[in-house]
């Protein structure tokens, strides 16, 4: 008997207990997957009452706080598996994954908040106004602050900052400003041929953006200074395949769009206990949403990527506005849910002094600490704002 047939049995043994091992490993790594679709099957079966009509605020509160722990959770395992992605494939796919995992929960979240409680219909131009707060000031501020003091200057790609903040300002006029000036219809509301216009206009020009980033401009949406491969080289070092981790990623979707009604009828009945001002539902939604998005910008910042911390950022605040306005108009019009999406006078204000500040900061190739402490504190104002 030859070595090779010495050691058969054995290798066949190996890859006899190898499967065990590996569903184990399987289970272990995933385990806030399975965790979510359990809760997701109690709360759509015998948990639904508990949702529907809490027996007091105290329980609304307690199943609110599990079910938002829980959504964070999957959240930064949507995350995870995108900065995966990321360092396989590079920028800018590895961003444009990750911004668009993350819309996809905010339009669910933001759907569901539509078609349950009350008829807000400044609930989806409050969610997206939060989400630009939150990400050109709230997490840009941290990050250029955190990454200023850490590296006193950081570089960035011009080209692509400036393509980003030229698209974001013309859908951000168009959708959240244009419609209170309209004379079609009152308040911040408009006819159905100017939300239709919103819609093509939106798709449109995010769709043509997103070719020219992923084709003949990519080189804009890099790091300065270092190759592709060193540009794309963020993401976790992951043994497993890009088909595990987009499988993965999507299936970690599922259970927060499932379990984004049973939130949003919590999030509803609080709010309205509380009393609380309109703007609080949308200014919660975004930072459920953009808590693990966060995250990764920081890490980015931290790092000394700051083109990567830049395409998180305003790619997160362009897919909002160019993914969401044409979803929740959908929404509207096949519910008959009445929406607006004309900003206050206040917040338009506000929303112009935030691009003014991202224009002239990064109107250079470098930022510093001031430019991070200026966004905060604009940050600051709108938080104000929200209970004045």
């Amino acid at each position: 008997m030859n070595h090779t047939e010495r050691n058969a049995p054995n290798s066949e043994r190996e890859r006899k207990t190898s499967l065990p091992t590996q569903v184990v490993s399987l289970i272990r790594e995933e385990i806030v997957l399975w965790i979510g679709f359990c809760a997701a099957a109690v709360f759509l079966t015998i948990g639904s009452p508990w949702v529907v009509s809490p027996s007091g605020p105290v329980a609304a509160a307690g199943l609110f706080g599990i079910l938002f722990v829980l959504m964070l959770a999957l959240s930064f395992r949507v995350v995870h598996h995108a900065e995966c992605l990321a360092g396989k494939l590079g920028e800018p796919y590895g961003t444009l994954i990750l911004t668009l995992s993350v819309i996809m929960i905010e339009v669910a979240m933001i759907c569901a908040l539509m078609l349950t409680g009350k008829n807000d219909p400044t609930l989806a131009r409050d969610t997206m106004f939060s989400v630009l707060m939150i990400v050109l000031n709230g997490i840009l501020g941290v990050t250029l602050l955190v990454g200023g003091y850490r590296h006193r200057q950081q570089e960035f790609n011009l080209e692509g900052a400036r393509s980003y903040l030229a698209v974001i300002m013309t859908l951000s006029f168009l959708c959240l400003i244009l419609p209170r000036f309209v004379d079609s219809a009152p308040g911040g509301a408009a006819s159905p041929l100017v939300y239709g216009f919103l819609v093509i206009a939106s798709i449109v020009l995010y769709g043509i953006f997103l070719f020219l980033q992923s084709t003949r401009h990519r080189i804009f949406f890099l790091q300065p200074g270092g190759d592709e491969e060193e540009s794309g080289a963020h993401g976790h070092d992951s043994p497993h395949s890009s088909f595990y981790h987009a499988a993965f990623l999507i299936l970690t979707l599922l259970p927060i769009v499932l379990l984004s009604k049973k939130v949003a009828l919590l999030l509803d009945y609080g709010l309205v206990m509380l009393e609380a001002p309109g703007g609080l539902a949308g200014f919660v939604v975004a930072l459920l949403v953009l808590s693990a998005e966060a995250l990764a910008a920081f890490k980015a910042a931290y790092k000394n990527t700051l083109q990567r911390t830049v395409n998180i950022v305003l790619g997160s605040s362009l897919s909002t506005i160019g993914l969401t306005v044409p979803a929740v108009l959908l929404v509207s019009n096949l519910t008959g849910k009445p929406i607006e999406l004309g900003l206050e006078p206040t917040e338009i204000v506000l929303l112009v002094a935030t691009f003014f500040a991202a224009g002239t900061i990064f109107g250079g190739k470098r930022t510093n600490m001031l430019a991070g402490v200026i966004h905060l504190i604009l940050f600051a104002a709108y938080v104000v704002l929200i209970f004045d």
